[in-house]
């Protein structure tokens, strides 16, 4: 069992050799013609530039908390937390370098088919993946093997903790960043050459399309690389630092075999979900249709054979790790709450793929309310959203109830360790569940920008129509995968955060004593923390949506600037080219500038309030991870549905493209665009890091908390 650390770290080399396999596949496909590979080297280079300054000044942030860390917890956690931000930054460039590379070569493979097409997309987004889940988890045991087993060093876990507090600080300002990037190019692009011009999307004679196309590499490569790196980071650490702070407060050794089995459970079934991983990825081949539903099937084999063999691996892993005497349960229970939390994460991408895919009611009854005007167009997106949180909420809920009943079959009706109830732990490795197959997870949520480009170079190099016919049946699966993705990262934020909160609590009591930490609404400081904690979200969205609004204006004056000015540019002549340089500088500098404030409140705001009161403190948790959780399914499914009843229309229904309501269904679009691609993925990265910020600081609150 003691060698389980080094085994999973042995299956995260294996996965970044995946990745340098699939690096290599993609870069032996042709990247078509002269015009094709101009078009995707402006996309590298604006990905780039863009690339260099985020982390140029996310970089002055990282310092600033490394000292803060070094100061109120040891200089080691500031090691620890730089080496998570470089890790999930190294990640996201490694992602965005080849989805910029698979474009071109996307489109050129559609010339022959999908059964080309869709492998090249897909396995650009697996070099993504699988460096995702690579540097995640390498990372993890490295800090975990020195720290912890080797040097046995003081405030070890808090140290280890900090590693996914610097994975979750490049993820929050990569989602910000890179989400308002993408947006105000796209509404930019949208509203003036759609609507206004009357040009087809990803037109050459609009000066945005340039900045869209780097944005879909910034945002939903780079950025989404980043969430979903703090995500599966997360996911191991909670059930980790919950075992060890309960460890802890009980005067209990990490190393007792009960907590030893504990400990490491979550890397087995990290190591199990690995390995499952790099197979399925090796089973996603094209067919000859581009029928969405045959296309959905080949993308997915991947996802669902990794799935079984995680199920199969973890039952197996489980009767091993808990079968001794200091359980007095059934072995098989914490296998039920992993399983449970796998199929609660598939069952959330499914409840987003009904709501945001245009196979099914909700779209449709969208692309048909655009009959009657944009209004009722964002009605309907409104009120699908809505409901989808509801079926999203019922999910969760049972994944809670599954993951808590298992945990208490394996412990009995009290663990090992002293205050450890066992179902807390299984809603901890609950989350691992959702994330145990990361590597192919991302792989197909990755695939859906590299689509995306590859319709917007088939455009703007002017190939044949039937070639644009394959990318668009790629991109618009390409939108469900996303919906989809979303859907494990935001359940998985759910149950992660419930974890580290309880950690939290744990490390609280172990600083102050039993009983510091007073969780009961009667409490005022509780009482107040908890409005606070269930306004912050609101503002977070606010304040995204509003910075997405006013770098969108600015595009949209350029690009009406460019037509009005540039002669023979909206009517397409000849030799005259849009200025698309300007744009992508716009949108590069409107998106640094804008996401300094939301990216920081979700730092400072846990911070004030910690050293206020501890109670308040614990109160804004619990209401920020209500409210959050809530508003990030609404905003995700709301904006997907919107997304696709557009494409839905475009395919010919109600009136096709043009029409009157299809100018509504890209109004609808419009706002939906900063609702699933910048506000609505990063709420999972605010709660994540306004929790994990409050237990790496729980010691520093407890010392010093004014009240």
């Amino acid at each position: 069992m003691e060698l389980i650390p080094y085994l999973a770290f042995l299956s995260a080399l294996a996965a970044l050799g995946v990745a340098v396999f699939f690096y290599n596949n993609v870069k032996a496909a042709s990247p078509g013609n002269e015009r094709m590979v101009f078009l995707m080297t402006e996309i590298q280079k604006g990905a780039r530039a863009f690339l260099k300054q985020e982390y140029t000044w996310v970089a002055g942030f990282v310092v600033v908390m490394a000292i803060l860390l070094t100061i109120a917890i040891a200089p080691l956690a500031a090691i620890s937390y730089i080496i998570g931000a470089i890790l999930s930054g190294g990640a996201g460039y490694a992602g965005m370098t080849v989805a910029t590379m698979a474009n071109a070569r996307t489109t050129e493979a559609a010339k022959e088919g999908p059964a080309k097409a869709l492998p090249i997309a897909f396995r650009g987004g697996a070099v993504m993946g699988f460096s995702v889940a690579g540097m995640a988890l390498a990372g993890l045991m490295i800090v975990y093997v020195v720290f912890v087993l080797w040097l046995d060093v003081d405030k070890a876990f808090e140290i280890v903790t900090a590693y996914g507090l610097g994975a979750s600080s490049i993820a929050l300002f990569s989602r910000v960043g890179g989400g308002i990037y993408t947006k105000a190019a796209d509404v930019g692009a949208d509203l003036v050459g759609k609507v206004e011009a009357g040009i087809p999307e990803d037109d050459p004679r609009n000066p945005a399309t340039i900045a869209d196309n780097v944005g879909d590499n910034v945002g939903d490569v780079a950025g989404m690389g980043a969430d979903l790196f703090e995500s599966y980071a997360g996911s191991i650490i909670a059930p980790i630092s919950l075992v060890a702070f309960a460890a802890a407060t009980a005067a209990e050794t990490p190393d007792s075999g009960a907590a030893l089995s504990l400990f490491m459970f979550p890397m087995a079934v990290a190591l199990v979900g690995m390995v499952s991983s790099i197979i399925g990825s090796f089973l996603v081949k094209g067919g000859s249709s581009t029928d969405s539903r045959a296309l959905s099937s080949a993308l997915h084999l991947g996802t669902n054979v990794a799935m079984g063999i995680t199920v199969v691996g973890t039952v197996a892993l489980a009767y091993w790790m808990f079968s001794g005497d200091e359980f007095g349960g059934n072995p098989i229970g914490l296998g039920i709450s992993v399983i449970g939390g796998l199929i609660v994460g598939w069952a959330l991408g499914k409840t987003a793929e009904y709501y945001t895919s245009d196979h099914f009611g909700p779209v449709k009854k969208i692309a048909q309310q655009s009959e009657t005007g944009p209004a009722t167009t964002i009605l309907g997106g409104i009120s699908a959203g809505m409901v989808s949180v509801a079926a999203s909420v019922v999910l969760i809920l049972v994944g809670v109830g599954v993951a808590y009943y298992g945990g208490e079959l394996t412990f009995g009706s009290d663990g090992d360790i002293e205050q450890l109830q066992g179902g807390i732990y299984g809603i901890a490795v609950a989350a691992i569940g959702m994330l145990a197959t990361t590597g192919v997870v991302v792989s197909v949520d990755a695939y859906g920008p590299i689509a995306d480009n590859a319709g917007g170079i088939a455009e703007m190099a002017e190939l044949d129509p039937s070639v644009r016919e394959v990318t668009d049946a790629l991109d618009s699966l390409g939108n469900t995968t996303a919906a989809v993705a979303k859907g494990f990262a935001v359940g998985s934020a759910a149950l992660t955060a419930l974890a580290l909160f309880k950690s939290f609590e744990f490390a609280v009591n172990k600083a102050g004593g039993a009983g510091t930490l007073d969780l009961n609404i009667g409490n005022v400081d509780v009482f107040v923390g908890l409005f606070i904690g269930a306004a912050l979200p609101f503002l977070f969205a606010a304040l995204t949506i509003d910075a997405v609004g006013r770098a969108a204006q600015e595009m949209i004056e350029e690009v009406r600037r460019q037509f009005r000015e540039i002669p023979g540019l909206r009517e397409g002549k000849p030799g005259v080219i849009p200025d698309s340089a300007r744009c992508v500088a716009i949108s590069t500098r409107a998106s640094l500038r804008e996401m300094i404030v939301p990216g920081a409140l979700a730092v400072v705001a846990p911070l004030v309030v910690g050293f206020l009161s501890v109670n308040a403190l614990g109160g804004l948790l619990a209401g920020a991870l209500v409210t959050g959780f809530a508003l990030a399914i609404f905003m995700a499914n709301a904006g997907g549905a919107w997304d696709n009843a557009k494409k839905y229309i475009e395919t010919g229904a109600h009136g096709g493209k043009g029409s009157d309501p299809h100018k509504a269904a890209v109004v609808g679009d419009t706002v939906g665009d900063p609702f699933k691609d910048t506000s609505g993925p990063a709420m999972n990265i605010l709660l994540k890091v306004m929790t994990i910020v409050s237990l790496v600081f729980a010691t520093a609150f407890v010392d010093n908390a004014i009240f």
